[in-house]
C-alpha cells in the first residue's frame, strides 16, 4: 500500500506552518550557504586551543595502536577492520590465532581503503564484508562482497573481491551505490535487494524486492523472487549456508518490530505461522521464538521477552509444543543469543548488569556461566560454530565504565569433553586515570511511580552541594539497551577533566523506558502515545541528581544522538528548567514531517503516524520543532549533524536551529559535518572532532561565569 493509498481513505492531519522548508533541500546552494555560515559562527566560538587540545587527546585514544583489534573467525583466519593515524579510512586485514594472541601480531592486508580512495578519487568509507562460504570455492575463503560508501551514508556500493589475489574481481559482481541488501547464493549467484528503478523501494527507502543475479548478468535482467508492499520496511531473502541445512529464508520486514518469516520450498513460500510481533530465528533443526507480547501456544501462555525452542519441521506440521529456555522476571531480560556447535548461549541483563547462561539441547537444561562482575557488560558468543575442533569455543567480551575491555576465550563442556574456562586473550589499555573514581547505580522515581535505574560515574565521594559538572545521557527507544562500557574518549573529555575549583566531571547514564534494559515491556511502555514516559523518566533522573546534591540546573548538561537527539530535544523544550546546556546530535526534531524525510517512515511503529489526525494530537506533544516558543528561557544548545546522513538526515537539526535563532534565542549553535553519514564521521579524525565539539561546548556552557 503506497502512502497515497494509505491516506486516501481518511483525512490527513494539517501541517503547521513551516518557514524553513527550504532547508530540506539537503545539497541546495542556499541551504549549504546557511550551513557554512552557521559552522563558521560555531567554530569562531568553540575553536580555541582548549578544543584543539581536547580533540588531539580524544584522537590519540581513537588512533591508538594499543586498542584491541576485534576479530571474526572464518576458517583458519581471523579478520579485522582497523583505523589509525596512518590509515584514517582503514585496513581490512586478517591473521592467524597464534599471531593474534602474540605480542606482535602479523597482519595480511587485504584492502587499504585509503589507497583505494586515492586511486579511484572517491572518499570511500568502509561498510563491511560478506565472505562466501568455502564449500563453494574448493575449501578456502576466496571471495567476498565488500560494502563501500562514497560519503559514509547508508547507501553503499557492493563489489566482489578476491581474498587470495587481494583485488576486486575483474568483471565481477558490482552493485551500484544504493541502500542495498546483497548476499551470496553460491559462487556465481547473488540475492540482490536494491534500487531497481521506480517502484522497487519502500516508502522507508529500503528495497521492496529481492532478485536473483547471476554472474555476467545485467542487474536489470535479474529475476524477481520476493517482494513486499511499499508501506512495509524491506524485503529480505537470504540463503542459510549451514552444511546439511542449506535453505532460502525470506523475511517481510513489516515495521521495526514486526516481520513475517518464510521458508522457500518447491518454488513457494511456507510461512512460519506466528504473530508478526514474534522474532523468528532458525538454526539447523531448531526454531527459536521470542515474543514481544504474551504468546499462547498449545494452551500455555508465554510472557513477552521469553525465548522458546521448538523442532522446526514439527512446528511447520502444526505441533505447537515448545520449550522455554528463558522466562523473564521483573529484574531480568534477554538481550541476545548465540549458537555454538552444541549449545545455546544466552546474554541476559539483571538490573542492567550482565548474566550469561548456557542451554543444552535435549531436555534443555540451563546453567549460569560464572564470572560476570556486577555493574559490567559481558557479551558471550560463539567463535565459529562450524569449526570441527573449536565449534564450542566462546568469546567473552567484558567491559565497564572504568574497566578497559577484556577479550577472553573458553570452551564449553560437551559430553566427555571437559571444556576449558575462559582465558584472557587481549586486554585494552587504560586511557585515563580512574583512581579515585567509582561506579554507582541509583534508581529515580518517574512521574507514574516507575523506578528508573541510572549509573553514576565520577569521584568516589563527591561533594554533594550541587556544583559538580555533570553530563546526563540516554537513548530510550527501539528496545536498545544502554549498558556499561569503557570509553577512553569520555574519560579524557569529561571524567578526568577538572574545573577551576578542582572538581572533575560526573557522567550519568539513564536506563529509561523505550529501551530494552528490562525487555520488550520496558520498550513498549514508551511507544507512540506513551512516549512521554521516556521523557518523564529522563527528567526524573535529572531531578534526582538535583535532589541528591550531585548537581543543579547550572551544572547539569545532557547529550543524545538520533533518537537520543529527540530525547534531549524534548528536554530542551519540555524541561528547560532542569539543564544548563544541551548537545543534540543527528536528531529527529520535526515529528510532523519525519516520515517524509530520509528513512523516517520506517519508524512509524515507534512514534506513530503524524499524517493521522488522531495520532498527530499525541505526536505533537513530543515534537520539539513545534514546541519551541519565543518567550521561553532555553539553556544553551548545540545542534550537530552530517550532510551525508541518509538515515535521519541533517534537515531537522538545521530547521530547529534556524527557528530558534529567528525567535531571537542567541545561545543556539549549529555544526554540520560534510561527510560521515548517521554517525557523523567517516574516520577517526572526524569522530574526534565531533566528540570534542560536543563536550567542549557543554563544559564551557556549565562554567561560563
Amino acid at each position: 500500500m503506497t502512502e497515497t493509498a494509505r491516506t486516501a481513505d481518511r483525512p490527513t492531519a494539517e501541517e503547521p506552518h513551516d518557514e524553513h522548508l527550504w532547508l530540506e533541500d539537503i545539497t541546495g546552494a542556499a541551504p549549504l550557504d546557511w550551513v557554512a555560515q552557521q559552522n563558521a559562527r560555531t567554530l569562531a566560538m568553540l575553536d580555541t586551543p582548549a578544543l584543539r587540545a581536547l580533540e588531539a587527546d580524544v584522537l590519540e585514544v581513537m588512533d591508538s595502536t594499543e586498542r584491541i583489534p576485534m576479530v571474526s573467525k572464518h576458517g583458519p583466519h581471523y579478520y579485522n577492520f582497523w583505523r589509525d593515524a596512518e590509515h584514517p579510512r582503514g585496513l581490512f586485514r586478517r591473521t592467524t590465532w597464534e599471531s593474534w594472541v602474540g605480542e606482535d601480531t602479523q597482519w595480511e592486508v587485504l584492502l587499504d581503503v585509503d589507497a583505494l580512495a586515492a586511486e579511484e578519487g572517491v572518499e570511500w568509507v568502509w561498510g563491511g564484508a560478506r565472505l562466501l562460504r568455502p564449500q563453494y570455492t574448493g575449501g578456502e575463503h576466496r571471495r567476498a562482497l565488500f560494502n563501500l560508501s562514497p560519503d559514509g551514508g547508508d547507501a553503499k556500493r557492493v563489489r566482489e573481491f578476491d581474498l587470495v589475489e587481494k583485488r576486486f574481481v575483474p568483471g565481477g559482481f558490482d552493485v551500484p551505490t544504493a541502500k542495498s541488501s546483497v548476499t551470496w547464493v553460491d559462487a556465481d549467484t547473488l540475492h540482490v535487494g536494491t534500487d531497481f528503478g521506480p517502484g522497487s523501494m519502500t516508502t522507508s527507502s529500503y528495497p521492496r524486492t529481492v532478485r536473483v543475479l547471476r554472474r555476467g548478468q545485467e542487474l536489470t535482467a535479474a529475476e524477481q523472487r520476493f517482494e513486499v508492499t511499499e508501506d512495509h520496511i524491506q524485503a529480505v531473502l537470504v540463503r542459510d549456508h549451514t552444511p546439511g541445512w542449506v535453505r532460502d529464508v525470506a523475511v517481510d520486514v513489516v515495521d521495526f518490530f514486526s516481520s513475517r518469516t518464510y521458508l522457500v520450498r518447491d518454488g513457494g513460500l511456507v510461512h512460519v505461522d506466528v504473530p508478526d510481533s514474534v522474532t523468528v530465528d532458525l538454526h539447523r533443526q531448531w526454531l527459536l521464538l521470542r515474543p514481544q507480547e504474551e504468546l499462547e501456544l498449545d494452551g500455555t501462555a508465554h510472557p513477552g521477552g521469553s525465548l522458546l525452542v521448538a523442532d522446526l519441521e514439527a512446528f511447520l506440521a502444526g505441533d505447537r509444543s515448545v520449550t522455554p529456555v528463558f522466562v523473564p522476571d521483573a529484574r531480568t531480560s534477554l538481550q541476545s543469543w548465540s549458537w555454538t556447535a552444541d549449545r545455546l548461549v544466552l546474554n541476559l541483563l539483571q538490573d542492567v548488569s550482565s548474566v550469561v547462561r548456557v542451554a543444552e539441547p535435549g531436555p534443555w537444561t540451563v546453567t549460569e556461566l560464572p564470572g560476570a562482575p556486577a555493574l559490567h557488560s559481558v557479551d558471550a558468543y560463539a567463535v565459529d560454530d562450524e569449526d570441527p575442533e573449536a565449534g564450542n569455543d566462546l568469546w567473552l567480551v567484558s567491559t565497564g565504565f572504568l574497566t578497559p575491555t577484556t577479550v577472553s576465550r573458553g570452551t564449553l563442556p560437551v559430553g566427555e569433553h571437559p571444556g576449558s574456562p575462559p582465558q584472557v586473550a587481549k586486554t585494552a589499555p587504560e586511557f585515563f586515570d580512574a583512581s579515585g573514581l567509582s561506579v554507582e547505580q541509583h534508581f529515580a522515581v518517574s512521574a507514574d511511580g516507575t523506578r528508573v535505574p541510572y549509573f553514576q560515574i565520577g569521584p568516589a565521594e563527591p561533594v554533594l552541594d550541587g556544583r559538580n559538572p555533570t553530563l546526563l545521557s540516554g537513548y530510550g527507544g527501539f528496545e536498545v539497551s544502554r549498558t556499561p562500557a569503557y570509553s577512553g574518549a569520555l574519560g579524557r573529555s569529561w571524567l578526568t577533566r577538572t574545573d577551576d575549583a578542582g572538581r572533575s566531571g560526573i557522567y550519568v547514564l539513564a536506563n529509561i523506558r523505550g529501551g530494552g534494559e528490562y525487555g520488550p515491556a520496558w520498550h513498549q511502555a514508551a511507544l507512540k502515545q506513551h512516549r512521554h514516559r521516556a521523557y518523564e523518566d529522563f527528567a526524573a533522573v535529572a531531578a534526582d541528581l538535583h535532589a541528591r546534591g550531585v548537581c543543579s540546573r547550572e551544572t547539569l548538561a545532557c547529550s543524545g544522538g538520533s533518537n537520543g537527539g529527540l530525547l534531549v530535544g524534548n528536554m530542551l523544550t519540555r524541561y528547560p528548567e532542569l539543564f544548563g546546556a544541551v548537545s543534540c546530535g543527528v536528531p529527529l526534531l520535526d515529528m510532523r514531517r519525519y516520515t517524509k524525510l530520509s528513512a523516517g517512515f520506517s519508524w512509524v511503529a515507534e512514534y506513530g503516524d503524524p499524517d493521522d489526525p488522531e495520532q498527530w494530537e499525541f505526536i505533537r506533544t513530543f515534537s520539539p520543532y513545534h514546541l519551541l516558543r519565543e518567550e521561553q528561557d532555553y539553556p544553551p544548545v548545540l545542534f550537530w549533524t552530517a550532510t551525508s546522513d541518509d538515515r535521519v538526515g541533517p534537515v531537522q537539526a538545521r530547521k530547529a536551529a534556524a527557528r530558534m535563532l529567528d525567535m531571537g534565542h542567541e545561545d543556539v549553535w549549529f555544526y554540520e559535518a560534510t561527510e560521515g553519514g548517521h554517525a557523523g564521521a567517516g574516520d577517526n579524525r572526524q569522530a574526534a572532532r565531533l566528540h570534542a565539539l560536543s563536550h567542549e561546548f557543554l563544559w564551557r556552557m556549565l562554567h561560563r561565569g
